[in-house]
């Protein structure tokens, strides 16, 4: 493992950045209502996570914000819808699109700061987000309605698909800018008006992908964002009835009581909740296939994503060989500040982050566990963890229940098929699962059994624009991306034209 850089301590080290922007109009404080820009005398730090230091100032909006912002989206939605085609809303979307790619080097430098993840890692996130917004241009044509035989003589039975109305929608810090365009791009697509409350640890990508909508000709007053640090004022999104839809993507206590809420004014939801995956490797895998998958879907964004592996299960005859395989690849990741080219491992985005992985290994650690690699926190202002592994991790550590959210990878062995299956369902979670293996039954069985939203067999990676997202159990429910995802942002509304003899 690679120490961290010094530069990392650098107080200067995220104003030397951001003075590095090619467009420095992208780094915006300001919240977006009504169509304009507006600051406010009561802002919030946003931190820059290597360093510990204040990136910059965000306006904080009360609840008179969220109000002004949801009225003027009530009223600018049926406009937008009644004076655009699909054809016309997928061209906005398709400029918007081409905007985010040309300006993805500054926006990867802002989400680099703001949540500390790799440069690398931070450009692919812009690409990605891009994605979705490409996709839903071409899925904005495709609301289609259906004609059904009527039961009735001389009448006609059709459905249409209509925008579901104004949409709140409240986004996680991991991914700044690629959960805004996954919720956003279908609901613009559909025809709706949203209401963003960005996370307030990184509500800078989500403010410069605004100013890039309204400069694609988006009709300002169809995006509002509101930044805040007021939960009382974000409630506002699940009481007001003047919001149709909430989209949430965060913990599963948070998408509790937002359903609570919302079920006051019976709002539609759509809710991507907590994760506890598991991750599987049969004694039949391919081993450095499945240490690849290990490396993506456990240590990308240094652990910080619900889909991440939070539970990895080896069959005892090939525990070993993974282990020994696994440490090897974590011990040649470089921690660093996310700018920085040589780093492969950002930080954490806060301190309290860092203080689960630390009660996870130490609870592990009291039950039994070894460290093989890592295990503590260097010294240092950033908020970092080392990469670690740890091996005979037991059923009744924290980290079997719990998700981490962190550089962790706790090994369980396993011995048979049922066994693993058993244990990877032992949780009231149900977001996404892994498993490697080359015996196609072993595939098709596994697949089918594991109670989760989506599975990877022989790969880490799972999410795409085309790929349904989205969990079971209390992981929630909805879908988003895919051919799916226009359908969360829209109702169904049928037509019945009777008397046609008459």
């Amino acid at each position: 493992m690679g120490s961290i850089d010094t530069k990392a301590s650098s107080a200067d080290y995220h104003e030397r950045a951001l003075t590095a922007l090619k467009d420095k109009s992208l780094f915006i404080s300001d919240a977006f209502i009504d169509g304009k820009w507006k600051s406010s005398d009561k802002t919030f730090p946003v931190y820059e996570p290597s360093t510990a230091t204040v990136l910059g100032k965000v306006a904080d909006c009360d609840l008179a914000d969220f109000q002004n912002a949801i009225k003027s989206a009530s009223e600018a939605q049926p406009k937008f819808f009644a004076s655009t085609t699909g054809t016309s809303r997928g061209a906005l979307l398709r400029k918007w699109y081409e905007l985010i790619i040309q300006n993805q080097d500054d926006i990867a430098t802002i989400l680099c700061l703001e949540n500390g993840k790799t440069y690398a890692e931070a450009k692919g996130e812009v690409v990605y987000a891009a994605s979705f917004i490409a996709w839903f241009a071409e899925e904005a044509t495709r609301a289609y309605g259906v004609t059904i035989p009527s039961s009735t003589p001389h009448t006609t039975l059709y459905t249409t698909r209509e925008p579901v109305g104004v949409c709140g929608i409240i986004t996680p810090w991991n991914f700044p800018a690629a959960m805004i365009t996954r919720k956003v791009g279908p609901a613009l697509a559909a025809g709706c008006s949203v209401v963003i409350k960005p996370p307030s640890e990184t509500p800078f990508t989500c403010l410069a992908l605004t100013k890039l909508a309204v400069e694609a000709g988006i009709p300002p007053a169809i995006i509002q964002v509101c930044p805040t640090k007021n939960r009382e004022a974000a409630t506002e999104l699940a009481t007001n009835p003047l919001v149709n839809k909430i989209s949430f993507t965060g913990s599963t206590g948070v998408g509790k009581m937002l359903a609570k809420l919302a079920a006051g004014t019976l709002k539609k939801l759509s809710l991507e909740l907590g994760g506890n995956a598991p991750f599987i490797v049969f004694d039949d895998a391919d081993l450095d296939l499945a240490v690849e998958g290990a490396m993506f879907c456990k240590f990308r964004c240094t652990g910080q994503t619900c889909v991440c592996a939070n539970r990895l299960y080896v069959q005892k005859g090939v525990a070993k060989e993974f282990t020994a395989k696994l440490v090897k690849k974590v011990a040649a990741l470089q921690m660093g500040p996310g700018l920085d080219t040589k780093t492969t491992q950002g930080p954490l985005v806060n301190k309290s982050a860092v203080d689960k992985v630390k009660e996870h290994v130490a609870d592990a650690l009291s039950k039994g566990a070894k460290v093989e690699f890592g295990g503590s926190a260097p010294d240092n202002s950033g908020f970092f963890f080392e990469p670690t592994v740890l091996s005979g991790v037991t059923a009744d550590a924290l980290v079997s229940k719990d998700e981490t959210f962190g550089p962790l990878a706790p090994i369980f062995e396993f011995e048979t098929e049922e066994e693993a299956i058993k244990l990877a369902n032992d949780t009231e979670f149900g977001l996404a699962g892994y498993f490697f293996s080359r015996n196609i039954g072993r595939a098709m069985r596994v697949a089918q059994r594991l109670q989760v939203g989506m599975v990877g067999v022989n790969t880490g990676k799972i999410s795409a624009a085309e790929a349904p997202f989205g969990g079971v159990k209390e992981s929630g429910y909805g879908k988003e991306g895919s051919l799916y995802g226009l359908e969360d942002y829209q109702i169904i509304k049928s037509v019945t034209i009777g008397n046609q003899d008459a």
